[in-house]
């Protein structure tokens, strides 16, 4: 177990401090997740690539690194050669309110210093498969040893290869099918894979699939990692879910105080007003 937990010390971002995805190899030799240093240029102040691409490998080309990509129509020599004599367009790699292209200094977490990438930025940079694949063997490994037992089973009790988050509950085949009976409520209750902590179901980024982290006070919706780190937010002011959900549970505590506060004084208007209705009638 020792020698497990050193491992995945040397498996983890020093940004995110979860396992590598997408990990991209820094000059430096250390590594970061592709959206950690997205993010990280972003707070420096460059403009990054969409975070949602795959970043190149030695192995990847323009075409097959992303479906969009491939049908993306590369533009003309001339056209791009006035682009950047221009100004115009961004890459990873040009800070904010610059004109002509520069150097992007990329602060390692790791080692403390400041990484020259060159003029591409990120661009520059390749994705470190073989640790990419040593991450998906861990993870692998965790699973295969780590064997989850269904929780309903008679002894001798069978391998779980379902969890319900709404029962927080592991099953084996037969006994989900005999908890979760046709025609139910139950029944309607989504499998995931067993585990044995199970988490609050979260809300689910429409467009990334990712669970939701953030939310943008300036659109007033809920962000997950990779929609904060697009260019469309850039100047939006985003807070994390726990810090927008206490401001508005205070807020909305006050205007129920306010309300019950008051209740008094508007049934004995109510009452009045009824009076006054019978005395016009009469």
């Amino acid at each position: 177990q020792t020698s497990m937990k050193n491992m995945e010390r040397e498996l983890v971002c020093p940004v995110c401090k979860e396992m590598y995805k997408q990990p991209l190899a820094l000059p430096c030799t250390h590594n970061v997740c592709h959206v950690c240093a997205s993010e990280v240029l972003l707070q420096h102040g460059y403009l990054c690539c969409d975070p949602t691409s795959e970043p190149s490998s030695p192995a990847a080309t323009p075409a097959t690194r992303s479906p969009r990509l491939g049908r993306r129509a590369v533009p003309k020599p001339d056209r791009l050669d006035r682009l950047l004599k221009s100004g115009f367009g961004t890459y990873p790699g040009r800070k904010r309110g610059t004109v002509h292209p520069q150097t992007v200094s990329f602060p390692c977490p790791a080692c403390q210093r400041d990484v020259d990438l060159g003029e591409r930025g990120l661009g520059s940079l390749f994705r470190n498969l073989t640790l990419e694949r040593v991450v998906e063997r861990y993870r692998q490994t965790i699973n295969i040893s780590a064997a989850i037992m269904c929780q309903f089973c008679k002894p001798p009790q069978l391998e779980a290869t379902k969890g319900c988050t709404e029962c927080k509950s592991s099953f084996c085949n037969e006994c989900f099918k005999l908890y979760h009976p046709w025609g139910t409520q139950k029944a309607q209750h989504e499998p995931t894979p067993p585990t044995l902590t199970f988490r609050p179901k979260g809300l689910m980024c429409p467009e990334h699939k990712e669970e939701v982290t953030h939310y943008c006070k300036t659109c007033q919706r809920l962000v997950c990692q990779l929609c904060r780190v697009r260019r469309t937010h850039t100047s939006h002011k985003i807070t994390p879910v726990l810090s927008a959900y206490q401001a508005l549970r205070e807020k909305l505590s006050k205007s129920l105080a306010y309300i019950l506060s008051s209740q008094d004084t508007v049934q004995t208007q109510i009452a009045e007003l009824e009076e006054t209705v019978k005395h016009t009638e009469v």
